[in-house]
């Protein structure tokens, strides 16, 4: 004998299951925009392309709705809310105040939404007191890449990833105690040729500026405190007395290039050890890239889609490591990095160098490393 079924206990429990939420949206028979919320949206199959939703058989939104052409999913990013509740009311007057825009087959995509996808309806079938709604795909783009907007218990909110601020962790603290003890000559460098000087820190997988002193005439992109993710090739001066398994671990963190790309990420890093400093060399144009997309990274709050947009920016970057200084010849330096001496049980750290305007001779870059050179063996003396 089966128990009594318990409906409130039984949404009770499926509500500590978060959902994303999206508006369907259509033109109906009679030419007019109509919408729903719903937050069942899914994805069923790629080939061929659908999607589906699940609306109630009583809904007389989605009894409109079906007498559309087309429709068109719009994910709702975290600071739609209002719109959201808008579409959530059985009001006639949803679309009073909201933009949108027609997609291709003309069904309405919301301003402001993360992404829209748009469909055709394949099938409809009956499921208990919902019906199964699949949409084939026809169009689709991602409009904002953004957070969006989750319903959980009830409530709607965000999704909230790791800070770019690094936040207060005991091996951040004993790090900004480290590069304290060479404030001096960090700002005695940047001050004597005119640079961006800063102490990097190896927190994590996160390269941290956990001090600065910005005497350049090129702004300075990295603030003090803000976390930039480790990815080869950067990151190479951490790497240089590390484990064969850190090694494999920091390789690793490209996962979109294949054994050829790795190879030359671990001639980068031969090539660091040999010399003791990392120089990258790029042109303010070419290195633009991959700026745009680390801010990129830095406004989307950290999403995956992003981060792996830096990640293969990164990638490319390697051909731009390690030149060989020939005399007389001039460069574009982008960076100089010249490791610390690790110190078992303490973070590692960096001294990096930017902010170099124009080019410059390899007499004056290999000045400048010299001069990183001694900063860091000051620095590795000190913390003994």
């Amino acid at each position: 004998m089966s128990l009594p079924f318990d409906a409130r206990l039984f949404r009770e429990a499926l509500g500590h299951y978060p959902t994303g939420v999206a508006v369907i949206t259509g033109i109906g028979a009679d030419g007019k925009p109509a919408g729903m919320v719903v937050g069942t949206f899914n994805s069923v199959s790629l080939d061929p392309p659908l999607i589906a939703f699940f609306p109630t058989k009583d809904s007389p939104s989605f009894a409109y709705l079906r007498s559309a052409d087309a429709f068109c999913v719009n994910v709702l990013a975290s600071d739609q809310e209002e719109l959201c509740r808008r579409f959530a009311t059985g009001k006639d007057a949803k679309f009073d105040g909201a933009g949108w825009r027609p997609s291709p087959l003309g069904a309405p995509i919301l301003d402001g939404v993360v992404s829209w996808i748009e469909c055709t309806f394949d099938d409809i079938r009956p499921a208990g007191d919902h019906f199964v709604a699949l949409g084939l795909v026809q169009d689709f783009a991602v409009d904002r890449s953004t957070l969006p907007l989750l319903f959980f218990q009830g409530g709607y909110g965000r999704f909230t990833p790791r800070s770019l601020a690094a936040a207060p962790e005991p091996d951040l603290i004993q790090a900004a105690h480290l590069a304290e003890a060479i404030r001096g000559e960090v700002e005695a460098v940047s001050s004597r040729f005119g640079v961006n000087c800063s102490v990097l820190a190896k927190i994590g997988w996160d390269g941290v500026h956990v001090l600065t002193a910005d005497r350049g005439s090129v702004p300075n992109p990295f603030q003090l405190g803000q976390r930039m993710p480790i990815i080869p090739p950067t990151g190479v001066a951490f790497m240089v007395d590390s484990s064969p398994e850190e090694i494999e671990e920091w390789l690793g963190r490209a996962p979109f290039v294949g054994d050829d790309r790795k190879e030359l990420f671990r001639q980068v890093l031969d090539r660091v050890r040999d010399r003791g400093y990392s120089v990258l060399a790029a042109a303010p144009e070419v290195f633009q890239h991959h700026r745009e997309v680390v801010t990129a990274f830095e406004m989307s709050d950290r999403l995956p889609r992003q981060r792996g947009i830096v990640q293969q920016a990164t990638a490319e970057l390697a051909d731009l490591y390690e030149p060989d200084l020939v005399k007389g010849k001039q460069y574009e330096i982008e960076s100089i990095v010249v490791p610390v001496k690790a110190i078992p049980g303490h973070p590692q750290i960096a001294i990096r160098m930017t902010g170099i305007a124009g080019s410059v001779s390899s007499e004056q870059v290999e000045i400048w490393i010299e001069a990183l050179q001694l900063v860091a063996a000051t620095a590795a003396e000190r913390l003994r």
